[in-house]
Parts: C-alpha cells; sequence; structure tokens
C-alpha cells in the first residue's frame, strides 16, 4: 500500500481536481489517497458551496479514497494555520507516503529549498524587522525572500498555489514529517481566475456560474456535476453568504472589545477599526472596505469577521488537530484507516461520542464544528434540508451513481 496525501476544499470539485488526482496516482505510484478537506466553511472565509457531506461523498466518488475534515478553526484560518493543521492530520494518520499539491512551477525541489529558507531564523529575523513598514505580511516576506534568497528562488511566493505549497512544506519540516512532498504542476485556469480556459476552470468561476443559475456541468466530471445537481435540485445547495449579512453585522456590534482581541489574526488594534465599520456599515463588502489598511488585506479582514460570527478564538487553533473526523470512505479508504488504527497518533473518529471520549480540547472542538454545521444551514436555499453530521459514510463506490451508503453510524 503507497497513499498520497491531499489538501483541498472541492468547492466544487472540479476538472483541475480529477486532473491532480490522476497525475498523484500515475506519478507517485500511489494506491490509496487519502485528502484532508475543508468543512462547511472554507479559508476564503465563506460558507462552502455546498455541505460537506456531500462534497465528501463526491470526492470519493471522483478518485479518492479517503475524506478527512479539517476542523474549522484551521480551515478558516491564514494559510500558514490552514496547511499546518492539514499537514498535521495527514502525519498523524502514520501511513501516508506523499503529500501531492498542485504548483505553478510544478518544481518540488525549487519549493523545498525556499520552504526550507523561509523557515529559517534570518527570514524570520527580517520580516520582524519589516512589520513597522505597514506593507501586508505577504508583500513583507516576499521582500525578504528576494532580498535573501535572490528573486528567482523567491519567485513561488508571487502565486497562489506555489505560496501554499511552501506553507505546506514549511509545515513537513516543523513536524519532522517522513511524508515526501510532490507538486503537480497546474494546468488551465489560475486560482481564483475569472478567465476561460477550455474545459478546465477555476473554482470561484464556476462557483460564480452556479449561483448565477448558468450550466456548469460542462466543468466538472460527470460524478461531480451529478452529485451537485442532486444538492441544488434538493434545496441543499447554493449556500448562500449573504443570508447571513444581517446576523453577522448583529454579531459584531454587540461584541466587547475584549472578545475582539481573542481572535484569530489580530494585532495593532485592528479590532477597533472593524467595531467602527460594523457600527456604520450596514453590508459586510462595505464594512471589509472601510476596515482594511494597507497592512491588513481584504482577506484578512474577511477572515476576522468571519471568525467573530462563528466564535473561533486565536486558541482553538493552538498547534495541531486533536482527532481527524472521517466524511467519507470506501473500501481503500478503510484499509487505510486500519493501517492508520495501527500506526498512526491521531484518532480517526466517526462519530461525536467517540470524540467525546477524548474530552477536553478535542470536545471543546467538536462542540465548535456542532455549532458553525448548524450556522451554515443557515445559507443554504432551504434551511431545513440540512444534513446533520452523524457518522461517517461508507461508500464503495467508482462513480456517484454507486454512492448508496451501505453503512451509517
Amino acid at each position: 500500500m503507497k497513499v498520497a496525501g491531499i489538501v483541498a476544499e472541492y468547492n466544487p470539485f472540479h476538472l483541475g481536481h480529477d486532473y491532480h488526482i490522476r497525475q498523484t496516482r500515475q506519478l507517485t505510484g500511489a494506491t490509496h489517497v487519502a485528502v484532508v478537506m475543508s468543512g462547511n466553511f472554507v479559508q476564503r472565509a465563506e460558507p462552502a458551496i455546498a455541505e460537506k457531506n456531500a462534497r465528501a461523498a463526491i470526492a470519493v466518488g471522483c478518485g479518492a479514497d479517503l475524506v478527512l475534515e479539517l476542523p474549522v478553526a484551521w480551515a478558516c484560518a491564514t494559510a500558514q494555520t490552514f496547511a499546518f493543521g492539514a499537514v498535521s492530520l495527514l502525519d498523524g494518520l502514520g501511513c501516508v507516503d506523499t503529500l501531492s499539491f498542485g504548483s505553478e512551477c510544478g518544481d518540488t525541489a525549487a519549493l523545498s529549498r525556499l520552504a526550507k529558507g523561509v523557515s529559517g531564523e534570518p527570514f524570520n529575523a527580517a520580516v520582524r524587522a519589516q512589520l513597522k513598514s505597514g506593507l501586508p505580511l505577504a508583500a513583507i516576506r516576499e521582500r525578504c525572500a528576494v532580498s535573501l534568497f535572490g528573486r528567482q528562488t523567491a519567485l513561488p511566493l508571487t502565486t497562489p498555489n506555489d505560496t501554499l505549497a511552501v506553507e505546506y512544506l514549511s509545515a513537513l519540516g516543523k513536524l519532522g514529517s517522513c511524508i515526501e512532498p510532490f507538486a503537480v504542476k497546474r494546468i488551465g485556469a489560475g486560482h481564483d481566475s475569472e478567465r476561460a480556459d477550455g474545459t478546465y476552470r477555476s473554482a470561484s468561476q464556476i462557483r460564480s456560474m452556479i449561483r448565477n443559475g448558468e450550466a456548469f456541468s460542462a466543468f466538472l466530471p460527470q460524478a461531480s456535476a451529478e452529485g451537485l445537481e442532486e444538492e441544488i435540485a434538493s434545496g441543499r445547495a447554493p449556500a448562500d453568504y449573504g443570508k447571513l449579512e444581517t446576523a453577522v453585522l448583529y454579531a459584531l456590534r454587540r461584541m466587547p472589545p475584549e472578545e475582539f482581541r481573542a481572535l484569530p489574526d489580530i494585532s495593532e488594534g485592528i479590532e477597533n477599526r472593524i467595531i467602527k465599520a460594523a457600527m456604520q456599515t450596514a453590508d459586510l463588502e462595505t464594512l471589509c472596505l472601510a476596515a482594511k489598511t494597507k497592512r491588513y488585506s481584504h482577506a484578512r479582514i474577511r477572515r476576522i469577521v468571519l471568525s467573530a460570527f462563528l466564535g473561533i478564538r486565536a486558541a482553538d487553533s493552538d498547534g495541531a488537530p486533536l482527532y481527524a473526523r472521517v466524511l467519507a470512505a470506501n473500501e481503500k479508504g478503510m484499509e487505510v484507516l486500519k493501517a492508520a488504527a495501527a500506526r498512526g497518533t491521531v484518532p480517526a473518529v466517526v462519530s461525536a461520542s467517540q470524540i467525546a471520549k477524548l474530552g477536553g480540547r478535542a470536545a471543546a472542538a467538536d462542540a465548535l464544528e456542532s455549532r458553525t454545521d448548524a450556522i451554515f444551514a443557515l445559507c443554504l436555499p432551504n434551511p431545513l434540508s440540512h444534513r446533520p453530521q452523524s457518522g461517517v459514510k461508507f461508500a464503495p463506490v467508482s462513480n456517484i451513481q454507486s454512492t448508496k451508503r451501505v453503512t451509517e453510524r
């Protein structure tokens, strides 16, 4: 058995994701693919287009063998925290051989060299010295990398997937992991691109098409298109963050400053700008534009706002996740779980009762997940169609038509 791990959001699962899994199997010799996937809220600080249960089942129907959930405190965090949480789960299984990720450059060795450089103290010291410049952290990191390592070496920090790849590699280093990294060169439209590129479209563009009622099936594998169309027909997609807008503003207006200061990514009094903007604006986009600064990007403000609304504190993502919740698995996925039970350091769980036995921070993390899942339901066309998490969906699948649940606990 050779297991390849992938970190993803599958929001939704499109042809580029299908290509990534196929290339991973072909080029690494992987016999099993284990995915760590964001749940109902994603890193861009908004609800996913469809429920995590459906997205996980679709992923297994499209080539993955096992889908684990990245808890919300890590899923909605900075790139560094997002990557560390996801890679920690894969490493904690104890049986993952390869970490496969999409990359603009496709050069694993070059990305590894850069990751080693940005993890060193000379780089961190250079970044700290630049923090008072008022520039966004991403720009500071790029500037310091160019200064220390040269423009060519630092080039991956200018593209989104390579930047995230560097964080995956840095996480592997911090963990002392034996997992081997493998970069798959991306094809088609770039991350968040609205540019048409044959049948390969970005997830952002496909989400826009879905929300606008446009035909989207040509840009997804058949199994993914059929699964997503079923979710739409059942009133479980697409999720709409706009339905929560007034509730988010209400939550921000009633929060005392001390609670803001406990949120992730808060520093230098940015909470005061957000509080002021929340009091003076009536929609989230205007709020984010009013609160953003040269240093604090729009994306960073969005993550802080969502964290405030969902009740995510900075302490919630300290360290690594303490359990791996299984969302979907086929027979090969069950083989991965069997190997993880024998060699892993992070327990794989399928129910809240299993997490409750872990107690402490694990139980608190699951309680947070349950609350955010309930909030997510309010984003759906039919909130009453929401399916609460009640256990893993085991499915012997090769395509979505065969995802009949054979066990549900």
